[in-house]
């Protein structure tokens, strides 16, 4: 059995699935990725996909798909994207066990490569190859 880098929502499906369907023709789904930035190091980037990469791993649920960058997927092993929307802000969420701390406002985070013995140790050995 196959280990899953991440998670979806039913709430993060959904947006997924909306924002393909208002993006044209081309649109397939997202790419998550991380890159260096923001005031505690890091930021989740999300981008619109419409010519798949064939070395990004993808998840699917209930038909809205989301690539993971090959960069990404030590930080983003067990996390869990979600979907909010409130008075103050809408957009995406991610719950990452890989988190040791975040900004203030939320914006950017500071992650560590996921412990590999330990999900082994969970059953979950099989990490898809690159």
């Amino acid at each position: 059995m196959g280990f899953a880098i991440m998670s979806m929502t039913e709430a993060a499906a959904n947006r997924v699935k909306a924002i393909v369907e208002n993006s044209g023709p081309g649109a397939q789904g997202i790419r998550v990725g991380i890159k260096k930035g923001g005031c505690a190091g890091m930021e989740y980037t999300i981008d619109l996909v419409t010519d798949p990469n064939a070395k990004d791993d993808l998840i699917e649920r209930e038909g809205a798909k989301v690539w993971v960058e090959p960069s990404a997927v030590l930080y983003l092993l067990g996390t869990e994207m979600g979907f909010e929307s409130t008075t103050l802000r809408s957009g995406f969420t991610f719950t990452n066990p890989n988190q040791t701390s975040a900004c203030g406002c939320g914006e950017s985070v500071e992650l560590k490569p996921a412990d590999l013995a330990a999900l082994a140790a969970q059953g979950n050995a099989v990490i898809p190859a690159h």
